[in-house]
């Protein structure tokens, strides 16, 4: 069984998901910056829950609500939720998100995701753990257009890739009028390829706007940048 993970302010219940507690989740969570503070945020396949707790404890007025396909996660989810520090303003959804944002009328100012993104080719004989895991259950097309339909105006969608599919997912973007406002890409440390691409999209990006930066999180094996110790300590227990 899989011990509870403790941050500073709310501990995450995890043994349920099939997906675990890793570093993509918790970085988007402590990297997106939206252009002010939002009224409410979205986590779509909020798995543990864990990013939609990091945005309740990084956005302390704003309504959280998280969506998650799989029962067991979910029913996790809301107990995580229920049993954090801000559970009454914290909800989860048991749907998926096609279904979602056809039901949805509400914009929302801040939408992240760590979504599914191995390949078919991938898969494990465990049926949950490919749902969470395989980009077939909820497709780039589907996770950008219904984002694009939830999306207040001035909002920001962000969300955490592959690099390998970074282009992909932008020229998909582009179709829904979502522009990159600012691009992170992740790498292990400094010899490594870039692993990941954090990226933040709005609907208006002037053309000097976008930022595009680099993370390094590993000096070397367990000795963490101070980029990457700055992001995420007001989350860490032991940063």
């Amino acid at each position: 069984m899989s011990k509870p993970f403790r941050f500073k302010e709310f501990t995450v219940a995890q043994d349920q998901c099939a997906m675990k507690i890793g570093t993509d989740g918790v970085l988007l969570g402590a990297w997106v910056q939206p252009k002010e503070q939002p009224f409410n945020v979205l986590d779509i396949g909020t798995g543990t829950g864990v990013i939609a707790l990091m945005m309740a404890q990084r956005f302390f007025d704003s309504e959280i609500d998280a969506i998650e396909i799989d029962t067991e996660a979910y029913e996790q989810a809301m107990t995580n939720f229920e049993n954090s520090p801000w559970a009454d303003r914290m909800f989860c959804y048991h749907a998926s998100f096609q279904e979602f944002f056809q039901e949805i009328e509400e914009p929302y100012d801040l939408i992240v995701s760590n979504p599914p993104f191995f390949a078919a080719t991938q898969k494990s004989p465990n049926e949950q753990r490919n749902t969470a895991r395989f980009e077939d259950a909820l497709p780039f097309e589907h996770l950008l257009y219904g984002a694009s339909k939830l999306l207040s105006d001035k909002g920001t969608f962000a969300l955490i890739i592959p690099y390998d599919q970074e282009g992909q997912v932008i020229s998909i973007a582009a179709k829904m009028h979502l522009l990159p406002a600012k691009i992170t890409h992740v790498k292990g440390n400094e010899q490594t390829p870039v692993k990941r691409s954090l990226i933040a999209f709005r609907f208006n990006v002037g053309k000097n706007e976008m930022q595009l930066n680099q993370l390094i999180i590993e000096k070397e094996r367990h000795i963490y940048t101070d980029d990457y110790i700055k992001l995420v300590q007001k989350f860490y227990l032991k940063m």
